[in-house]
């Protein structure tokens, strides 16, 4: 895994804090249930020390994920950039739907950050690659399963 992984300041941190969890709390906890369904006996047959120990390979898997992610990363702080008006990682946009003028308002973020409900959208999703490097006014094209669905930028924000 060289590919470098754009991350928020927020996101950065939420990863770190994930990974402190289970390191510490979660980890553990884990190691205990085995130690106790260990004692219980026979291993072949005990529920608990298989169940324990698939616990413990998704937290491991997890850490491993984490930990990776975070040594490549590359956290991206706009806050501290000139807003241009140019939409990139880490920017809020709203957009409007040129045929309904609805208005909406996505952060672009990176994959572990996205959450379309709180209005977070993945750097990779289709709106965001049709966002990156546009500017305000622009008129993108968002390529959707439904069809094609055309957005002006209105505002870029740095926040």
């Amino acid at each position: 895994m060289s590919d470098r992984v754009p991350m928020t300041v927020a996101g950065e941190a939420s990863l770190r804090e994930e990974l402190n969890r289970l390191k510490s709390e979660d980890r553990p906890r884990i190691v205990q249930a085995i130690a106790e369904a260990r004692e219980h006996g026979d291993l072949k047959e005990n529920a608990e020390y298989h169940a324990a120990r698939e616990q413990q390979g998704f937290c491991e898997g997890r850490i491993q994920d984490i930990e990776g992610k975070l040594s490549n990363s590359v956290v991206i702080d706009v806050t501290s950039m000139t807003n241009t008006g140019k939409v990139i990682f880490g920017t809020t946009v709203t957009i409007v739907n040129c045929e309904t003028d609805a208005e909406v308002t996505y952060k672009i973020v990176g994959e572990d950050e996205s959450d379309v409900n709180s209005g977070k959208i993945s750097v990779t999703s289709p709106i965001a690659r049709a966002l990156i490097a546009k500017e305000e006014g622009d008129v993108v094209i968002v390529k959707a399963p439904g069809g094609d669905i055309e957005y002006e930028i209105d505002k870029v924000e740095h926040i």
